[in-house]
């Protein structure tokens, strides 16, 4: 597997990082088993750490390993944006908010603030709630964007739901903060929306 590890299974990945500690033998088959229980890799990986713990051949080690890949993973894909550096394309930046934001069980609305040349100046996370239930206050966005002098700006928040579908509330949000951005020559390129495994462009879908 360690040569063609893109063609392996989420078993066979997964048994490959549980071989540690003095036990390696089994590790497949508990790889498969733990798959089995807790409904597949993602739910195994934000499951309860003493749920994962108690079951049979995982050890301290073992749970150790499983608990460390999320975060893992999650410094990874925040690696694809660096302050200071271009944005390179698109998929950096969905990388870059998934890692972000999707995990999370809350809804959270953030702006990556951007240069006039599009390098990363930095990522707020400005708002906590829903777009319905926490008020999205445009005059902050502006605040921080002056503060950090931004040139651009890409909005982002999270569906916990999972589901990446813009809705009227985002929609008519989007409209309201390009508006207030505009007033201080500060363009808007796009609203993310972040859901399971994806990321939905406002921009893309003709609402800027």
């Amino acid at each position: 597997m360690e040569q063609n590890v893109e063609a392996a299974s989420d078993a066979e990945l997964l048994a490959a990082c549980l071989r540690c500690g003095r036990r390696t033998a089994g590790s497949g088959s508990l790889a498969t088993r733990l798959l089995t229980r807790f409904g597949g890799l993602r739910p195994l990986l934000h499951a309860d750490a003493e749920a994962v713990r108690q079951e049979r051949g995982v050890g301290a080690a073992r749970a150790s390993v499983i608990a460390a890949l999320p975060e893992l993973a999650r410094r990874y894909f925040e690696a694809s944006l660096v302050v200071g550096e271009p944005i390179r394309s698109p998929a950096d930046t969905s990388a870059f908010l998934l890692a972000r934001l999707g995990h999370l069980e809350h809804e959270l609305f953030g702006c990556l603030y951007l240069d006039n040349r599009h390098r990363v100046l930095a990522f707020r996370e400005l708002f906590r709630g829903t777009i319905d239930g926490t008020s999205v206050y445009p005059r902050e966005v502006v605040k921080e964007a002056l503060a950090v002098n931004a040139a651009a700006v890409i909005l982002a928040h999270n569906h916990p739901s999972g589901v990446a579908e813009p809705s009227q509330a985002d929609e008519r949000i989007t409209r309201r903060l390009k508006a207030a951005l505009e007033l201080v020559d500060i363009r808007l390129l796009d609203h993310l929306i972040v859901g399971d495994g994806g990321t939905t462009s406002l921009a893309a879908r003709g609402i800027l």
